[in-house]
């Protein structure tokens, strides 16, 4: 009984230590040909320019080039659907927003990807704060400013945004739920045309990405007023953060590294380690800031996919608040 106890003893650790063997040489041989980063924006956008800071210091970690392939369109779905459908062999791997990863859920009733089965947490990248703007000149002042003056006159103060479905509008909604603002949200078809109008006076504040419009604030042609981070960021310290005024308020896009489900984890890991490495690279930090989004990196995987499970529900609640309705 003792020798056959000993015999499965040396055959479990055989197989254990052939398991972590295949395990280790996965991640060593990997990649043996350039890595391809789907993104669902236009190349110039700002996911893609943080995505090509990377790629190109990935590359030489890797020892293979980091391939962008920009696939956008339809709210994301175009290039969420093709990441998903990629080869599980850690050769492609999507560069992922908010919106394809979480909101888009809220946003349509059906979608030909599933964004919690069809994909892998492999890094968090970065959060992008938006903000409300308005012109340099304005006699708006304040964030306590804007919301005193829409109840003044309701319904005439105008706030611009990209559409009620979009993030900057969804964010608008929010802000005005929970300032009780009685301002006018007016729709654009791209937060390039909303700050134009705002520019020209058409509108009196606008909601956009921080990134999108920082060098507008840097030339003084628009005011910051507040950032809709859950604290103030980093070089635009005397800007307050909406959670100031209103408790508990962070909305923010981000961007994660996800890869389709069934990526040996082998490689899931050694992309984390060296995405995590490139991140905490002061230099790149301070790159990435100037672009727009502040790193933050993840511990591992797992604690990326903690954090999605916890911004689906986060997101279930706010379109239950603003009677946000899937399509």
């Amino acid at each position: 009984m003792q020798r056959r106890q000993l015999i499965h003893a040396a055959a479990a650790t055989l197989a254990s230590s052939v398991g972590m063997t295949a395990h280790s040489q996965t991640a060593t041989a990997w990649p043996d040909r350039p890595v391809k980063f789907i993104l669902s924006q236009p190349p110039g956008s700002g996911p893609d320019n943080v995505a090509r800071l990377l790629s190109e210091r990935l590359a030489k970690a890797l020892g293979q080039a980091v391939v962008i392939e920009n696939k956008p369109g339809g709210q994301n779905v175009i290039g969420a659907q093709a990441a998903a459908r990629s080869a599980p062999d850690g050769n492609s791997f999507y560069f992922a927003t908010t919106a394809a990863l979480v909101t888009n859920r809220h946003l349509f009733k059906a979608m030909p990807y599933d964004p919690q089965k069809d994909f892998a947490a492999v890094a968090f990248i970065a959060k992008s704060p938006f903000a409300v703007l308005v012109r340099a000149d304005s006699p708006i002042s304040s964030m306590q400013d804007l919301v005193a003056r829409s109840k003044t006159s309701p319904g005439k103060l105008s706030v611009a945004n990209e559409g009620p479905r979009t993030f900057g509008g969804i964010i608008a909604r929010l802000i005005n739920a929970r300032t009780r603002m009685e301002a006018n949200l007016v729709a654009y078809a791209s937060v390039g045309v909303a700050v134009q109008d705002v520019l020209g006076g058409h509108s009196d504040a606008v909601v956009a990405d921080l990134a999108s419009t920082a060098q507008l604030v840097k030339q003084g042609r628009l005011r910051l007023l507040a950032v809709t981070s859950g604290k103030r960021v980093a070089g635009w310290d005397s800007i307050p953060a909406l959670s100031e005024m209103i408790p508990q308020f962070e909305m923010v896009g981000w961007f994660a590294l996800v890869a389709p489900t069934g990526t040996p984890v082998a490689i899931v890991q050694r992309m984390h380690r060296e995405v995590n490495t490139l991140l905490a690279d002061a230099e790149v930090a301070q790159r990435m800031l100037t672009i727009g989004p502040m790193a933050e990196p993840l511990s591992s995987p797992d604690a990326v996919e903690a954090f999605l499970k916890q911004e689906h529900e986060r997101w279930a609640d706010v379109a239950k608040e603003i009677g946000l309705l899937p399509e």
